[in-house]
């Protein structure tokens, strides 16, 4: 995985949210992670979408999947984005 760019912002309305854009290797399209979590909520949720030019419903899902299974990774799109937040 190689991170394009990513930030993050906190209010009190929305709590964090933020954003990791971020290539896999072997996937023809960078894609673009939104992570949000108020101060209610336990975990992140997050939504994934290409960033930019779509690709292919195959890949996304592909994408989605390793997410899912590699905690790992997961984390490291968290703590990327948590790097980020903006004072």
């Amino acid at each position: 995985m190689k991170i394009v760019e990513a930030h993050m912002t906190y209010n009190k309305e929305e709590g964090y949210v933020g954003q990791v854009i971020f290539e896999l290797e072997n996937h023809t399209h960078p894609y673009e992670i939104t992570l949000q979590k108020s101060k209610k909520a336990k975990e992140w949720a997050y939504g994934l979408r290409f960033a930019g030019e779509s690709g292919s419903e195959e890949e996304l899902f592909a994408a989605e999947d390793l997410i899912e299974e590699d905690d790992e990774l997961y984390d490291l799109l968290v703590e990327t984005a948590k790097s980020k937040l903006e004072e």
